[in-house]
């Protein structure tokens, strides 16, 4: 989902413990969700992000429903 006229946008890979389904997709800015693994429940949230304050709002969002953060990573 990458753009090609946003030169300072980058892919993360955001994984975090719990579970949440492709629904809250929309909610995450349109960010791809895969529950990576059942037990334990493991998301993988994929996308891009056009600034480092969007990946704030992300991770905010994710500390609202209160799941634990495991790893951010940009992706090349």
């Amino acid at each position: 989902m990458t753009h090609k006229n946003m030169p300072n946008e980058f892919v993360y890979q955001i994984k975090v413990q719990g579970r949440l389904n492709e629904e809250w997709a929309a909610w995450l800015n349109g960010m791809n969700v895969i529950l990576e693994n059942e037990e334990p429940p493991v998301t993988k949230i994929t996308g891009a992000v056009v600034d480092q304050a969007k990946l704030r709002g992300i991770i905010n969002k994710l500390w609202d429903l209160n799941l634990t953060l495991i790893s951010i990573n940009r992706v090349e």
